[in-house]
C-alpha cells in the first residue's frame, strides 16, 4: 500500500533521530535537511532538547499529528512506537531502517509481524523494516550516500538491498545517469518491488514520470504481478533492466531427466524477463550502463559508427560490436574522401573514424556531421576521446556537447579518461550527460538491449492443440511418475507434435514385422529404465531383422526393462525440449541442441509457457550454437519455423496440463524441411 503521505509527507517526524551524522539517525536528517525538504520536520529524542538545529520531542506522546515517522530504533520498541504513531499521530507511512526483523530470527519474525498487522489496521505504507530508506525529489529519506542527481528525467530505481543500491548508485553516479527516485524496500512484506510496480503502472504520466526503471531483486515474490505490470509500463513506452541475484542454488541438483538437471530457478527468472521485455542485467556496472543506454534516443538500427583519437580502443570497441551482433560498417565513396580532406594528413575514415591523437574539436565535429549527414547507412555514433594529460579538453567536450543536442542519430560519448581529465568530464556530466568510460561494458551492454524482445502478447493462442483430447488423457491417468510410451505419444500428438514412427512391444516377431514395414535401418530402446543409455538399452542404426532380434533378446535381459521399442531411424541435426514446472512460475520451456550435449553444453533457453512465435525465435536465437542450427560449413541448416512452431505448441498444451511436472523431448532430428521428435518422456504429479 503505497499512500501520498509516503509520497509527499507534509510532516515527518525521526524517531532515534541524532546529532551524530556518523550513526543512522543522524545522518537521515542530514539527508532530509541538505536535500531541502520543505514540509515540517520533527524529531524524537529523549536524551537531547535540539537536534541538528531541530527541536526535539523526548517521547513519542508530545508530537501533534504527523505525515510520516523514519524509524531508526532497536527493533524491540518498533512495533510499539509504529501503534502509538498509526493510532493517536495519525501517522499514515513508515519507514523504518532498524534490522533485526524477520531476516534474522523468528522473534524478529513475529515483531515484524506485529507492526504489519498495526499498518493493515490503519491503513498505513509500511518501508521496510531493515533498508536504507526512501529517497525522491519530494524528501531524502536516507541514511546513506551518495545522494545522486535528482530530476524528473532521471530513472526509477527499486532494490531489494540496501547495502547493495548504495554501491549501484555509486556506480550510476561516476556515470552521471540521474534518478527520480530510489526506493530500498528492505524485508519488503508490504510494499516490495513488484507493489512498487503496481503503483507506477497504475499511476504511469507518460508527460511526467520517468520512462526508465531499474530493479537489483533478490526475491520474487510475486512473479504473475512483476510480469503483468512491467509488461505493462513497457507497453506503455518505459524501459526496464534488472538483476536477478541468487538464482543458481538448485542448478546442480540430482535429476532424472536432462530437464530436471538444467531447469532451475534461473532459468524461471530468465524466461520471466524473456515474457515481460526486461533487460536482463548480471552486475553492478551492466546495470547502470544499460540505464544510461535507457536514457540516450531509442533506435533499431545496428550500424554503428566509431570516431576515435585513439586506434586501440576504436579496435576492442569494434570487437565488442561484432560479438553482440551489431556491426561497425565500412565507409567508402565520396563521402569518406570528402571526409577524408578535412582531416589531418594520416587519418582514418574506414569505421573506425581516426582523427589521430592530435585531432582537435573542428576535426571530431567534422567527422560527428559527415556520420550524421552523409553516412545514410549508420544509425548511432560511438565518440571515444580521451587525453594523456598534455592539455586540457574543455573544448572538445564542449563540440560533444552541441553535438549531441543538434544531431538524429544517437551519440554514446566514451570519456576514459576520468581521471586524467576529471575537471572536464565532470563538467560535461554537469550539462545532463552521461559518460560510458569503458568501451567493451557498452558494447556488451548494448548487445543485451538489442537481444531482449518485446513483451509478449497476452492472449493465449491454442495453434490447434486439442484440449478436450488432452484432458481426457490426463484425467485416465491413475498413477503419478513417468509415463509409459504409448501415453506419451498420445499427449504429443494432441499438440500436433511430429513424432517419428515407433511400435513398443514384448513380442519380437510383432517388433520384427514393424521393422521390415516401415523398412530398415531402425533403432531399438529399452522400455523401462530412465536413462536407457546409460544401461545400454538403445541400438542404433540396425539393418536386419536378424541383429533386431538379438538386441530384442539382449534388452529384455537388462534390470526393469518391460518392453523394446522400435522406430523408424531418421538423420538430422539432434535438438532438445524440455519443460519443467516452477513453483509460483508455472511452465518454464527450454531448448537448445539436443543428444547429450544438452547436458555437457547448457546451451539452453527458457521462456515461460504459454510461448508466442517471436519469444520462440528469441529463444532459437539466443543460442550459442544458432550457426550449427542455422547451418554452417556448407551443410544445410534446421527449418526453424517448424522448430519454433513445436516449441510453441507444446508450450500452449502446457498451459491447459498443470499435471505435467517435466518433460523431456530428446532428441528431436530436424533438417530443412521438419522436425521429428524421437525420444521424450513425461513425468505427471496429479
Amino acid at each position: 500500500m503505497i499512500t501520498q503521505q509516503l509520497l509527499q509527507p507534509e510532516s515527518i517526524v525521526v524517531i532515534g533521530g541524532s546529532n551524530n551524522v556518523h550513526k543512522p539517525g543522524g545522518a537521515v536528517l542530514r539527508n532530509l535537511l541538505s536535500g531541502g525538504y520543505e514540509g515540517t520536520l520533527r524529531v524524537v529524542n529523549p536524551k537531547e532538547d535540539q537536534v541538528q538545529g531541530i527541536k526535539a520531542f523526548h517521547d513519542v506522546s508530545e508530537l501533534p499529528p504527523t505525515d510520516m515517522a523514519i524509524l531508526v530504533v532497536a527493533a524491540k520498541y518498533c512495533p510499539g512506537y509504529v501503534r502509538v504513531l498509526a493510532a493517536d499521530k495519525k501517522v499514515r507511512a513508515f519507514i523504518i531502517i532498524s534490522a533485526g526483523f524477520s531476516e534474522e530470527t523468528c522473534e524478529g519474525a513475529a515483531l515484524e509481524q506485529q507492526i504489519l498487522d498495526t499498518c493493515k489496521e490503519y491503513g498505513c505504507a509500511l518501508i521496510g523494516p531493515n533498508c536504507i530508506g526512501l529517497l525522491t525529489r519530494w524528501h531524502h529519506s536516507v541514511f546513506t550516500l551518495p545522494i545522486p542527481h535528482l530530476s524528473p528525467k532521471g530513472v526509477d530505481f527499486i532494490s531489494g538491498s540496501g547495502a547493495t543500491a548504495v554501491f549501484i548508485l555509486e556506480s550510476a553516479v561516476t556515470k552521471g545517469l540521474q534518478f527520480n527516485s530510489v526506493w530500498s524496500v528492505g524485508n519488503g512484506h508490504q510494499i516490495g518491488i513488484e507493489s512498487v510496480l503496481e503503483y507506477m503502472d497504475e499511476h504511469f504520466d507518460p508527460e511526467h514520470d520517468s520512462p526508465v526503471k531499474l530493479l537489483y531483486i533478490e526475491n520474487i515474490a510475486n512473479p504473475d504481478k512483476m510480469l503483468f505490470h512491467a509488461t505493462s509500463l513497457i507497453r506503455k513506452g518505459c524501459r526496464i533492466a534488472a538483476i536477478k541475484a541468487g538464482s543458481s542454488e538448485s542448478g546442480s541438483r540430482a535429476a532424472s531427466s536432462h530437464t530436471g538437471a538444467i531447469a532451475s530457478s534461473d532459468a524461471a527468472v530468465e524466461a520471466l524477463f524473456r515474457k515481460a521485455g526486461i533487460v536482463r542485467c548480471f552486475s553492478r556496472e551492466e546495470l547502470t550502463t544499460v540505464g544510461c543506454i535507457f536514457t540516450l534516443p531509442r533506435f533499431t538500427g545496428k550500424n554503428f559508427a566509431i570516431v576515435t583519437h585513439a586506434g586501440g580502443p576504436g579496435v576492442m570497441l569494434t570487437d565488442a560490436l561484432s560479438r553482440g551482433g551489431m556491426q561497425v560498417p565500412p565507409l567508402t565513396g565520396e563521402a569518406a574522401e570528402a571526409l577524408k580532406a578535412k582531416l589531418l594528413p594520416g587519418s582514418s575514415v574506414a569505421n573506425p573514424i581516426d582523427i589521430l591523437a592530435t585531432g582537435t574539436a573542428e576535426h571530431l565535429g567534422t567527422a560527428i556531421d559527415f556520420c550524421e549527414n552523409h553516412f545514410d547507412d549508420i544509425d548511432a555514433i560511438m565518440v571515444i576521446f580521451g587525453t594523456p594529460g598534455l592539455v586540457k579538453i574543455y573544448e572538445v567536450y564542449d563540440v560533444l556537447h552541441k553535438k549531441i543536442k543538434e544531431c538524429r542519430k544517437p551519440i554514446f560519448p566514451i570519456l576514459p579518461s576520468v581521471s586524467t581529465a576529471g575537471p572536464e568530464v565532470q563538467e560535461f556530466l554537469r550539462r545532463g550527460h552521461v559518460n560510458f568510460s569503458d568501451e567493451v561494458t557498452l558494447a556488451t551492454a548494448l548487445s543485451q538491449v538489442m537481444r531482449t524482445p518485446k513483451p509478449a502478447p497476452p492472449e493465449v493462442q491454442l495453434y490447434g492443440i486439442d484440449i478436450p483430447r488432452l484432458n481426457t488423457i490426463i484425467y485416465n491417468i491413475q498413477q503419478n511418475g513417468y509415463l509409459p510410451p504409448e501415453q506419451v505419444r498420445e499427449i504429443l500428438d494432441c499438440a500436433g507434435i511430429p513424432m517419428v514412427p515407433e511400435l513398443v512391444s514384448t513380442s519380437k516377431a510383432e517388433l520384427s514385422a514393424f521393422a521390415e514395414k516401415v523398412g530398415f535401418p531402425v533403432v531399438a530402446k529399452v522400455v523401462g529404465p530412465v536413462h536407457k543409455s546409460d544401461v545400454g538399452g538403445v541400438a542404433l542404426n540396425i539393418r536386419s531383422k536378424e541383429v533386431l532380434e538379438a538386441e530384442f533378446e539382449r534388452m529384455m535381459k537388462i534390470a526393469d526393462a518391460t518392453a523394446v521399442m522400435v522406430q523408424k531411424m531418421i538423420k538430422g541435426t539432434e535438438l532438445f525440449i524440455g519443460a519443467k514446472y516452477e513453483e509460483r512460475f508455472g511452465h518454464v520451456v527450454l531448448c537448445g541442441l539436443g543428444g547429450i550435449f544438452v547436458e555437457v553444453l547448457r546451451d539452453v533457453s527458457s521462456g515461460l509457457a504459454p510461448l508466442s512465435y517471436d519469444e520462440a525465435f528469441s529463444m532459437i536465437h539466443s543460442l550459442r550454437g544458432y550457426k550449427i542450427l542455422k547451418g554452417t560449413r556448407g551443410q544445410q541448416g534446421i527449418n526453424e519455423r517448424k522448430y519454433a512452431e513445436i516449441i510453441v505448441r507444446l508450450s500452449t498444451l502446457l498451459r491447459f496440463a498443470t499435471e505435467i511436472k517435466e518433460i523431456d523431448i530428446n532428441p528431436l532430428l530436424g533438417d530443412e524441411n521438419g522436425i521429428t521428435a524421437v525420444d521424450a518422456r513425461i513425468l505427471i504429479e496429479k
